[in-house]
Order: C-alpha cells, then sequence, then structure tokens
C-alpha cells in the first residue's frame, strides 16, 4: 500500500478518485450536450473549453500568491461544494426544459474560476501534508486516479450519456464534488497558518513566483514546453469530439468505449512512472515522455471514418501513458525545488503557463476548424504539440539523467 498508509493521504486521494472521476464524465458529457442536445456549431463546442480554462489567464498569478497566505483545506472544501451547485444547475434546468447554451456558458465560467483556486491549492496542499521524500510517490498515486477517471469516465461517460442523457450524467459529477468535500473535511492533520508577509505586496510576491520559474535553468524549459504542448492540445481536444460525431459518424457509447481502451496507458504510467524514473533518470524519462505526447497527437491525427478508427485508439494509447509520467515528474520536480515559501506561487506559475494557454488554443482549434476543417485541424495541432518538445532538447535538462532532489535557492533572495 506504500504512500496509502498514511490516513490522511489516504482521506485526500479518496476525496481526489471520484472527483477525477465525475470530472470527466463531465469533461465528455459538455461538448456531447452542446453538439447533441443544443445543436451547438465547431466554433460554439471549441468555447466550452474556453469559458473552463480562461480563468487561468485571469487568476492564474493571483490564486498562486493568495494561496500562499492561506490554509489549504478550507479552499479546497468550498471550492468543491460551490462547484457541485453551479453543475447541479444543467440537469435542474435541463429537466424544466429550459437549458440553453449561454446557461452552460454561465456555469463553466464559473466553475473555471473555482477550479483554479482548487488545483492552486491543491498542489500547495501536498507539500504541506507529506514530507519531502514522499511527494514523488504521493504523487504517483494522485496521477493514478486521474488515469483510473480517464479510464472509467471515458467509458462510462459515453454510454451514460446515451443511456442517461448528457444533463444528467453531469448532475454525476456534481454529486462527486460532494463526495470530494465530505472526504476532505474529515482530514485530521492540523494544517499550520502559512507565515504571512509583514508588508503585503501581491504584485510583488506574484513576480517572485514568476521570477522563480523564469530563471531556472532546469523550471523554465519545462515551463515553456507546457505552454505550447497545451495550446496544441487544447486545439484538438476542443474538436475531437465533433471530429468524432460529425465526421467519424460515431455514436457516443462508441466514442466513450474507444477512449476507454486508449486511456489504459494513463493506468499503466502512474503504475510503473517511479520505476521508470529509478532506472533511467527521472530527467531522460521526462524528455522521452515530453516527447511521445506529440508524437500521440500526431498520430490521433491520422484517424478517419471505418479501420483507421483504430489511430485514434492508439494515439491516445499513447498520449495516456506520456502525459500521466511527464505529468508526475514535472509536479514533483517543481515541488522538490521550489522553496516551501514559493510553493504557491510557483505552482500557479507553472498552472498559468500551461492552463492558460488552454483557452487560447481552444478558440485557435474553433477558429481553425470552421476555416479549413476538422482534420486539417488535428493535423496542425498534432506536429504543433510535436515540435513543442524543441524548449526542452535545447536546454540543460537534455544531457541530465537525475534532476536535483533539493530546493534551489530563490532567485529574490540572491
Amino acid at each position: 500500500m506504500g504512500i496509502l498508509r498514511h490516513p490522511d493521504f489516504r482521506r485526500l486521494w479518496a476525496a481526489d478518485l471520484l472527483s477525477q472521476l465525475g470530472s470527466r464524465l463531465s469533461m465528455g458529457a459538455i461538448p456531447l450536450l452542446a453538439v447533441l442536445v443544443l445543436n451547438a456549431s465547431t466554433f460554439q463546442v471549441s468555447l466550452l473549453r474556453t469559458c473552463e480554462t480562461a480563468a487561468w489567464l485571469v487568476l492564474g498569478l493571483f490564486a498562486g500568491a493568495w494561496a500562499d497566505r492561506v490554509r489549504s483545506r478550507p479552499v479546497l472544501v468550498y471550492a468543491d461544494l460551490l462547484r457541485a451547485v453551479l453543475l447541479a444547475s444543467i440537469p435542474i434546468a435541463w429537466w424544466f426544459d429550459v437549458l440553453t447554451l449561454a446557461q452552460v456558458y454561465a456555469v463553466l465560467v464559473p466553475a473555471g474560476i473555482l477550479t483554479v483556486l482548487f488545483d492552486v491549492a491543491h498542489n500547495s496542499y501536498l507539500p504541506r501534508l507529506l514530507e519531502r521524500d514522499h511527494l514523488l510517490p504521493g504523487n504517483a498515486k494522485l496521477a493514478a486516479n486521474h488515469s483510473i477517471a480517464a479510464v472509467i469516465g471515458a467509458g462510462a461517460g459515453g454510454l451514460l450519456v446515451q443511456w442517461l442523457g448528457a444533463a444528467l450524467t453531469i448532475g454525476l459529477d456534481a454529486l462527486s464534488f460532494l463526495w470530494s468535500a465530505i472526504w476532505l473535511r474529515s482530514i485530521r492533520t492540523p494544517e499550520a497558518d502559512p507565515v504571512k508577509p509583514e508588508r503585503p505586496d501581491l504584485r510583488g510576491e506574484i513576480g517572485d513566483g514568476m521570477r522563480f520559474v523564469f530563471r531556472h535553468p532546469l523550471l523554465r524549459p519545462i515551463a515553456l514546453n507546457t505552454m505550447a504542448t497545451m495550446l496544441f492540445q487544447a486545439a484538438a481536444g476542443a474538436i475531437m469530439v465533433v471530429y468524432l460525431v460529425r465526421g467519424v459518424h460515431l455514436q457516443p457509447a462508441t466514442i466513450g468505449v474507444l477512449s476507454m481502451i486508449g486511456l489504459l496507458g494513463a493506468i499503466v504510467a502512474s503504475a510503473i512512472t517511479e520505476r521508470l524514473s529509478t532506472r533511467y533518470g527521472d530527467a531522460r524519462t521526462l524528455l522521452l515522455s515530453s516527447t511521445g505526447v506529440g508524437v500521440a497527437f500526431t498520430v490521433q491525427a491520422l484517424t478517419a471514418p471505418g479501420w483507421r478508427v483504430s489511430w485514434y485508439v492508439v494515439g491516445t494509447l499513447l498520449a495516456g501513458f506520456c502525459i500521466i509520467v511527464s505529468y508526475i515528474l514535472q509536479v514533483s520536480t517543481r515541488q522538490r525545488l521550489c522553496p516551501p515559501e514559493l510553493q504557491g506561487r510557483v505552482s500557479a506559475t507553472m498552472s498559468f503557463v500551461g492552463w492558460g494557454a488552454a483557452p487560447v488554443g481552444s478558440l485557435l482549434g474553433g477558429a481553425l476548424g470552421t476555416t479549413f476543417g476538422l482534420h486539417t485541424t488535428l493535423w496542425i495541432a498534432g506536429l504543433g504539440t510535436l515540435t513543442a518538445n524543441t524548449a526542452l532538447y535545447f536546454s540543460p535538462l537534455r544531457p541530465l539523467r537525475t534532476i536535483p532532489t533539493e530546493p534551489t535557492t530563490s532567485e529574490v533572495d540572491r
């Protein structure tokens, strides 16, 4: 069981597991709701993902500075409860036959803000709960939740949409947030109040986090790679469901089953990342897994009707494996290299760089899909993701086998 013997980490893990599953159900159900129920256009569907992630551009950096000033667990609990209320409004409106695309947008924007606050607080909370040498196995277990949720949610999501409808499937996500809040509330380890600056300077504190990341020889290329990868990954993700429904003519249940098969790679990645890191070195493993993400999205662009649907499965399988390996190593690297007093701000900076590119990528995918067609856009996104790895290959990371395990002195203290 390893890290799961830690009782409060086990509670955190349980809270995360069903919450991730619910989020995966919504991730597939919301675009299907737009396409099948609300008859949305390609660009309107791409705006859904933009609404979900736009908060990273507006609040991402602020959230990091704020997270370093407050206890994380109350933020996690209240963010879960409020997201449950917001998402529950969608099946309620559908039940009374008053649901519109405008309401879905209006729900996703504040839900996206709460997700920013939750994710930054969540990343800041783990180093406060666990010792430094437990961070890698802790992140691996939480990444396993992502993987399990991705596989089960993809298959179950498509089936549930076909059986229950998209709106009721989204309602299950609302219930998952309630589950998460209950488990988080049960954590017993007291969380110390963070040391607050004597003279609060929000702009200066945000700048400290950004300077640490972009002056750091290892974190800077990782951040740039993440930004470029998320840009093109979001472009592909914004139109993929539309392409599979309208271009490849698949039913929701079929999309779910194919996605579930492909995402089995994510579960394998969660189980063996620590061993890969030990055997080959975390720096080398990170470099190869990031390259594999680009290859995977390029392979997905081969998807077409008939037997060529199998390319979607192959690409998703490889993407699921490589994304999880890369994610575990990136987060663990950041948490190890960052001083405790900068964890929230550095986490927010890295998330801002990556997730801040997502709404731009979603808009890009919708615009390219409308102008050049869905299949051509998948090729552009795949090749763009592949070229994103130049930031890592031309960096001090490339010759390394192992990434340092101790915090780096903050640039702002030099």
